[in-house]
Formats: structure tokens, sequence, C-alpha cells
């Protein structure tokens, strides 16, 4: 049996240390549990972890071959990478003994037998009595007869001391990884502006870091939520669900998301607590990983761009274009909300991979204008002859367009993708201005059963760049 106990310092003694993520947590107090993170983090060398108060606990020995041995694998335990910057350690044959020299420091222990009775935890009950006798040593304790010692103390006295001197099996609950990340966080003092939640929100978000490493997953939505003032007059809770349309670790991002949504939240108490959930994870993609330097993407994503141009301009304002299988141009293409209102806040949607019908061939899909008037304009007649700053004069078609009748599908149409009404019959027509240059024109065509000497209106349609 090697049992390692390791401890997370606290801030003002590791202030000049380096951080062991980078990106993620600098030092316990940017987590909202530094003992639990220290854990789940310590899980990936063994699965035989405990926490044992403000220290955790790792037995190793069935894990020494698959790291190569006790010393790589110490080696890796105390690298870096760790959840906390400064963290003690210290190595025994059991975990009392692990403990009980964690708390000593580095040289000061002369042998098991010199340690102090205060470092054993079943003991400090009873050092008063023992000390009146002499006994202050682990081994003044075991020098006393056993059946005194458990009349007088009890026999978990004597159990403890036989663990830590590794006669007796010790046996832990070991920390298993939960299903779904769930922590609250008491804050120091009341908070009554929305944005200075991000303070606190920020150790919840460093410690779900730790906890989706573990993972190996990616975040996909979660719930912020907090406890107000039940004194107030007003609601007890409230909460915001945060999406992202990818799996992420990127805490800096969430955070990023989290500021824009809260600056526009108004707190009717004052906050006491926080509450961060995991609402939906999924297996994180890995990274490829490439030696030239002109590949390494820098900076964010462009999925997360327009997650926090959604978040701070509202989704109406940031649109993407979504093509739709239809021959009328002004129908092709519809411009829907990148991150659509009716989603979760932040969450950004693929545009489904629908490709524009083929309505003609190459050489007149080339005619197609760079630009398109929304509606066209209606254009005025002098002889039978459009005009839009002079005379135009046309040059090529005209290209016969008949869309429009079929009914739409009741999807598109709850989509209102797709507009219903009368046919669309027009002939399109490349036309030369003086003034104006290339443009695209159309003359309505008339349905069949109208008077023939009605004629059909023209109108200017496209512009060529």
């Amino acid at each position: 049996m090697h049992w390692i106990a390791l401890q997370a310092q606290p801030e003002r003694a590791c202030a000049q240390a380096p951080s062991g993520l980078g990106t993620g947590v600098a030092d316990t107090a940017g987590l909202a549990d530094a003992t639990t993170a220290l854990g789940w983090w310590a899980l990936q060398f063994t699965p035989k972890v405990a926490l044992a108060g403000p220290a955790v606990l790792l037995e190793v020995s069935a894990s020494e071959r698959l790291f190569g041995g006790r010393e790589p694998l110490v080696q890796r335990l105390l690298g870096a990478g760790r959840p906390a910057v400064g963290v003690r350690t210290a190595q025994a044959a059991s975990s009392l003994l692990a403990l009980a020299l964690l708390q000593l420091n580095p040289g000061a222990c002369r042998g098991i037998d010199s340690l102090p009775l205060a470092l054993l935890a079943d003991a400090r009950t009873h050092l008063a009595t023992l000390e009146r006798i002499g006994c202050t040593r682990w081994g003044d304790l075991r020098a006393l007869p056993r059946g005194g010692v458990a009349r007088r103390f009890g026999a978990a006295l004597l159990d403890a001391l036989d663990r830590a001197y590794g006669l007796k099996p010790e046996p832990y609950p070991w920390l298993v990884l939960p299903e779904v990340f769930d922590l609250a966080l008491e804050l120091p003092a009341p908070v009554e502006a929305a944005p200075a939640l991000l303070f606190a929100a920020h150790r919840l978000l460093a410690q779900l870091q730790v906890w989706l490493r573990a993972r190996q997953q990616g975040v996909l939505a979660l719930e912020l939520a907090w406890e107000m003032d039940a004194r107030r007059d007003t609601a007890a809770r409230g909460q915001l669900l945060l999406r992202t349309a990818e799996p992420t670790l990127d805490m800096g991002h969430l955070q990023r998301l989290l500021a824009e949504h809260l600056a526009r939240i108004s707190l009717p108490a004052p906050v006491l607590a926080l509450r961060l959930r995991s609402v939906e994870t999924t297996a994180l993609a890995g990274a490829s990983a490439s030696l030239l330097s002109d590949a390494l993407r820098a900076g964010d994503s462009l999925v997360q761009l327009l997650e926090r141009l959604s978040a701070r301009l509202g989704p109406a304002q940031v649109l993407r274009a979504l093509p739709c299988a239809d021959h009328r141009p002004e129908h092709m293409q519809v411009w829907l909300a990148a991150c659509p209102a009716g989603q979760a806040a932040g969450l950004c949607v693929a545009a489904p991979k629908i490709r524009p019908a083929q309505a003609c061939g190459a050489a007149s899909a080339a005619l197609y204008p760079t630009w398109l008037l929304v509606p066209p304009l209606r254009l005025a007649l002098r002889q039978d002859r459009p005009l839009y700053q002079g005379p135009l004069t046309l040059l090529v078609g005209p290209q016969r367009l008949e869309a429009g009748w079929w009914p739409a599908s009741e999807q598109a149409a709850a989509e209102k993708r797709v507009e219903t009404g009368a046919a669309t019959l027009r002939d399109y027509f490349l036309a030369r201005s003086e003034q104006a240059g290339l443009l695209w024109i159309f003359r309505e065509r008339l349905a069949s059963g109208v008077q023939a000497a009605r004629q059909g209106h023209w109108y200017l349609h496209g512009l060529f760049a």
C-alpha cells in the first residue's frame, strides 16, 4: 500500500506560485470547493480517492504499473496541471501516517514513533489525559498495555493506531465523480446588482471546468440560479439558462456570455447564494495538433463571436442566410436569427443544408445579379418601352419563370420561410442603361383568362455590381 495526501494551500501561501491550469484557475480562491476539485482531478491517477477533511487521499499501489512505476506516477502527480496552485503533499505506507506528515514541516519527522499524538485525529479528545500520564508520542501510546487503553479510551483509539502503523486495512468511501455538476456557493455578502454576481460565478465556472476535464466532456447548456433575500416581498429565486452551439471547455467564453446576460437583469432583492448546474454535456472532440504555427487558430471562433454578438445586440440583430429550394429569386434565401430568440440564451443553431433549386441552365444562372431589390421597383413606360434613368435597351431574354403555384409544406409555412399566394409568372431580361449600367428587369405575364388587351407591368429586380 502506498498513500499520497494532498492539501490545497490558502491563496496567500501560494501567491507567488505559477498557475497550473493556465487558462483555468489561478489559485484556490478561484474555486468554489478546492478540496473537491482536487479530488476530481486526482481520479485520473487512481480510482481510490477519498476526502479526509481539508485533505485528499490517494491509494496508488494498484495504479503504479500503468504509469511506469511509482516515481513516474508521483512526478506526474506533482507536476503541472493541478486545479489549485499551491498543494502540500506527503507520502506514507498508511493514510493516517500520510495525513500526519502532511501537517509537519518537511524534514521534521524523525520516525513514526516520534510523531505527536495531536496529529492522530482519534487521540485529540484524550490529549489532556494522555499528557498527564506522560504519553505525548505515537510510540508512547503504542507502548501502553492494550487492554488498559481499550478500557480507558475505547477500542477506536487502538484501531486508529493500528491503521496508522499499517497493521489493519483502511476502508474509505471512495470519491465518485457525479454524473451532473450541481454546486452551490453562499455569497460572503448580499449582492444587489446582477453584474456583480459574475465574480462569484467565476468560482463556480472554475469548478465546472475541473469536472468537465475529469469527464472529458464539454458543456452545451448550464443553469445559473440565485437565491434572494426571503424577507423581501418578491420572488425568492431567479435563474438564467445559458446554451452554446458547440461543446466547450472555454470558461472565459462562458463568463463573457454570462456578463452580457447579467448586464440586462434587474434583481428585485439582494442575492444571498448562487447555484450552478450542468443541463447538457457531451463528449469533447479532440483537437488536432500541428507542428506549423500558421495552422494554430488564435482568438474566438465564429460560433463564439455569433453567440456574444447575439447576447449583446439581441437575436434579431444578428442574422444568417438560409438557402431555400425555390425558383423565385426573392425566395431563394431568407434571413433568420443566428441565435433564435425562441431558444435559450446563447444558443446558436446550425443552418439546415438546403440548396436552392437550379431553375435554369448554367448560362442563364450566370445572369443572376449581385443585388436584388426588395421589393422590385416598378418601371415607367414610354411607348411600351421600360424606363430607368432613361430608355432601357434589352440585351438578353426572355428567361421565363413560372413558380409559386405549389402549396407550401406545413413546416415551411409554420416557419414562414415560404410565402403562399398567386403563381409567379415573369419574363426576365438583361437590360442596359446609359446611366445605371446593366440591370435585371422582368415583365409580368398574365395568367389564363385575363383579357389579352391588358399588358403586364415592368419591374427592376436586380443590379449588377
